[in-house]
């Protein structure tokens, strides 16, 4: 996977400090990042009142928006397109018929008009009867060699370099860093740990129903046009208590769906931190909020002083959006 600076491997490994040992070097000074530091100290510091044990420290990033760009289109929705295309080639009729026309065309009204989960539902349909390390395969592939048409750069150096840097951070603490998305797990999985560091058991995501089966010599799991388990909302804090078994300290989100997740861990005893990270980058990103469909942001950023969140704006609190090789936003 690219470089989140030089586009050529991975980023995570060495990228919470700058080379002068300042932490978080693409987080300006302010209330976000001095919370980060602030709560990092409090639980990791021998001799803190507030020192957590290592098992115990665990953080939860919601996914699309949070660790990588999702607008105007999630990266999921990116790839679904490019298999829609192959399925064309071969049913021409599929082009005159919604919703995959609305992906031929880039319709993007009628795309955001979908919903996420209308959108991975269809994924489902697109990817039906392939086993599951071959799709894997398939998305790591794909996420190695695309292109963001809307960002100009390699879809796989979308991830956010202030996000790389306080998982990396956290790292190095001792923190157990989950993924918890309404994507797709296998999907995430093909991308998380080159991208991010994280193992793919660490991925808690929407899961596919599957069919195991056993031939002479062959024994596969394959795809079927079912959902397994969805993951969003109040279903991403059930995903952290079958999946993980105990209370973050630290949540990441970005979007009204993050909200139950951001509650949970905001809630439990002792120091806690829930973020919420706020698109107001119209230069650098975007900047979008209760008006992206597929996404919004209304309720949780409105209520944020009353469930204690800490607000983290892409524009005054990120030096850096993205790495600085990376190309200029351009739109359609």
């Amino acid at each position: 996977m690219p470089d989140a600076e030089s586009g050529t491997g991975t980023g995570h490994a060495d990228a919470g400090a700058a080379p002068d040992g300042r932490p978080l070097p693409s987080w300006n000074e302010g209330a976000a990042r001095a919370a980060l530091l602030r709560f990092v100290d409090a639980v990791c510091r021998p001799g803190s009142p507030h020192e957590l044990p290592p098992d115990e420290r665990i953080a939860v990033f919601a996914h699309d928006g949070t660790l990588w760009g999702e607008f105007p289109l999630p990266v999921h929705a990116l790839f679904l397109g490019e298999r829609i295309e192959q399925l064309a080639r071969q049913l021409p009729g599929l082009r005159e018929r919604h919703p995959f026309s609305a992906f031929l065309q880039d319709d993007l009204p009628r795309l955001h008009g979908l919903g996420w989960r209308g959108i991975m539902q269809l994924a489902l349909v697109a990817h039906a009867g392939v086993p599951l390390e071959i799709y894997a395969r398939q998305a790591g592939d794909w996420l190695a060699a695309a292109r963001h048409a809307w960002l100009g750069r390699p879809v796989a150096a979308c991830t956010y370099q202030p996000q790389l840097e306080l998982i990396a951070l956290l790292r190095r603490h001792a923190f157990t860093c989950f993924i918890v998305t309404a994507g797709e797990s296998t999907f995430v999985r093909a991308f998380a740990p080159s991208a991010y560091g994280i193992p793919a058991h660490q991925v808690i995501g929407t899961c596919v129903r599957t069919q195991v089966q056993l031939q002479p010599g062959i024994a596969e799991l394959v795809k079927l046009a079912q959902e397994e388990r969805w993951n969003e909302r109040e279903d991403k804090v059930r995903g952290i208590a079958a999946h993980i078994g105990r209370r973050p300290v630290l949540a990441f989100g970005n979007a009204d769906r993050d909200l139950a997740m951001l509650r949970y861990v905001r809630a439990g005893p002792g120091p806690r931190l829930a973020l919420l990270l706020h698109h107001d980058d119209g230069v650098r990103e975007f900047a979008y909020d209760a008006g992206f469909a597929l996404n919004p942001l209304d309720d949780a950023l409105e209520r944020a002083a009353e469930f204690g969140l800490q607000v983290v704006s892409m524009r005054d609190d990120w030096a850096t959006v993205f790495a600085p090789a990376g190309s200029e936003v351009r739109l359609r």
